[in-house]
């Protein structure tokens, strides 16, 4: 099974898993909002039909075609950044601008600015690796994102900007400053907000507080116990309850672990491990500095940034900091993108691709041209 087979795959079955989840750490939210338990796990998994159709899509365009359209698409995640702020698009959520509500649809463009981010840098590290240049584009979405705030977004951010030109090989030592200079500006930031230092306080003490600040984690810590080694069973949690503030998104992954034991959450986090490490091998298949090689690399840093932070928060080895978990997390904007994201990657190893997305309606005009062989000239030298 080649790389893009496993990814493809793995890609599935989570996006399955995690409708299921959904299911269980909704029901009681969707019954106190909609009235309906089952209304949340609608719509994730209407979103999940959306995501599967544009990873089709994604995968049928050329690569001249992702190319064309990077620098378009981090002026999108840019521009949804700004509109945040404008009042009528941008929403207030729990004290946060965060989501651009268009037409009756909500959405983050924080997700969009993750997507744009990596092609763009894959288009342009693929040609250059000037150090001003790079700060402005990564300095400019980063500020937009700490208005909101948002931390743990703008982690995801600098995590993608910094691995994207450490692997474009870029001078080691103007890297290595600039590093320095964006943990120490993040340091600042963290100890200049009351509400970023409690977190990070809570984190080291939760107990301190555990009706107040530290309620989050000491919920989640009472999931990870209840568990045990296989669980408690399937919709036998008892955290779903509402105890546990966002369950449903950022925090899905403590119902996994109290449902399915630390057996469960084992094969879920290896099931993890192993689509980052098909990324990884894919990449010794592709051309260095290429875009294809960068975009790859891009997504991997992306994906494995965003499973790192939401999974040790739920373990409280970092700070909470409202990352959705790939793929399992309710919401459709990240699904969205990340699904995209993976179609980009099938895209890029076309070769690699199941016959059922070389089908004849995922063909284009663009594709690579098909070798026609000569039938006239074989039945000629067969003939002779």
């Amino acid at each position: 099974m080649t790389s893009a087979h496993r990814i493809l795959l793995i890609t599935i079955l989570l996006c399955l898993f995690g409708a299921l989840v959904v299911f269980e750490a909704s029901t009681t939210e969707s019954l106190d909002t909609y009235s309906n338990k089952y209304t949340l796990t609608v719509q994730q998994v209407k979103w999940m039909g959306v995501g599967m159709l544009a990873l089709a899509v994604s995968a049928s365009l050329p690569i001249t075609f992702w190319k064309k359209v990077a620098p378009g698409m981090y002026a999108i995640g840019v521009l949804g950044l700004l509109c945040i702020f404008i009042p009528g698009i941008g929403v207030r959520v729990n004290g946060a601008h965060r989501w651009l509500q268009i037409a009756g649809f909500r959405f983050q463009p924080v997700e969009i600015m993750k997507f744009g981010m990596v092609l763009y840098f894959a288009h342009w590290l693929s040609k250059h690796q000037k150090l001003g240049p790079f700060a402005t584009l990564t300095l400019l979405p980063v500020t937009l994102v700490m208005l909101q705030p948002d931390l743990g977004s703008t982690l995801i951010l600098l995590s993608i900007a910094f691995g994207m030109y450490f692997v474009a090989k870029a001078p080691v030592k103007p890297l290595l400053i600039t590093m320095v200079v964006g943990l120490v500006g993040v340091c600042i930031l963290i100890f200049s907000s009351p509400y970023r230092m409690q977190r990070v306080t809570t984190l080291f003490n939760p107990e301190a507080d555990p009706l107040g600040e530290g309620y989050h984690v000491h919920q989640i810590t009472l999931a990870l116990g209840n568990g045990g080694l296989f669980g408690t069973g399937l919709g036998q949690s008892k955290q779903k309850y509402r105890y546990i503030p966002e369950l449903s998104t950022d925090s899905i992954f403590s119902i996994v672990a109290e449902e399915t034991g630390f057996a469960g959450a084992t094969v879920i986090i290896s099931l993890f491990a192993l689509l980052i490490f098909s990324f990884f091998t894919s990449m010794n298949s592709l051309e260095e500095h290429s875009f294809e090689y960068l975009c790859t690399a891009g997504i991997t840093i992306w994906l494995s940034s965003q499973i790192i932070l939401n999974l040790g928060a739920v373990v409280a080895l970092f700070p909470l900091t409202g990352i959705p978990l790939p793929f399992i997390s309710r919401g459709g904007t990240s699904l969205v993108t990340v699904l995209t994201a993976i179609g980009i990657f099938l895209s890029l190893t076309r070769r690699q691709i199941t016959p059922m997305l070389k089908s004849k309606w995922l063909h284009h005009p663009f594709s690579r041209s098909r070798k026609v062989p000569n039938t006239r000239l074989n039945r000629t030298q067969t003939h002779k």
